[in-house]
């Protein structure tokens, strides 16, 4: 009993499963920030409304691509506040917010100096408050159905484990494209 590792029908075994063992806690173990290293750093985010398709994006090539949940009404531009509509403009992520309501947070530079302008024009404040979130504690079970309706007040919205994806290869002041 004492060589057991020195039989032929058990060492090749013995030494794969070892060999597993070991790949698999290197993986386990690995800190988030090495993990983060060897994925590419995101120079800009597209969404297209119409898609509902929000695009990581670095040197010009698309890294990863999500479904999404828009404003209840998608279409056209955001208005106003409490339009319930997804602005359409060139933007930035201008905070990002670990520990929000809705999981994890990208905030969006909304309202620009073209959507300031179209506000005032028609009498009317222009809004705030537009991210890039998950759903939540409290509605993180509804899971990736929440995309079959557009229910957000303008966000655009993924999965929480969509937006843990997103949340650390995203950097304040990276570009943000919002397209009809």
């Amino acid at each position: 009993m004492g060589d057991w590792w020195k039989r032929p029908e058990i060492a090749p075994s013995c030494a794969t499963g070892l060999v597993f063992c070991l790949l698999a806690a290197s993986v386990a173990f690995a800190a988030p920030n090495d993990i983060e290293q060897r994925a590419p750093r995101v120079d800009r985010i597209v969404v297209e409304k119409s898609k509902r398709t929000l695009k990581l994006m670095a040197g010009g090539k698309v890294v990863k691509s999500y479904k999404v949940a828009l404003g209840e009404q998608p279409v056209g531009p955001k208005d106003r506040a409490g339009d319930h509509k997804t602005p359409e403009g060139a933007y930035t992520v201008d905070a990002k917010y670990p520990n929000s309501e809705f999981h994890k947070a990208l905030h969006v530079s909304y309202p620009n100096q073209m959507d300031r302008e179209r506000a005032k024009k028609l009498g009317v404040k222009a809004g705030g408050d537009i991210e890039i979130h998950g759903l939540g504690d409290k509605w993180g079970w509804v899971g990736a159905w929440h995309r079959e309706v557009d229910w957000t007040d303008g966000c655009i919205v993924v999965t929480n484990e969509e937006i843990d994806e997103v949340y650390p290869l995203v950097q304040v002041g990276t570009p943000v494209e919002i397209k009809p």
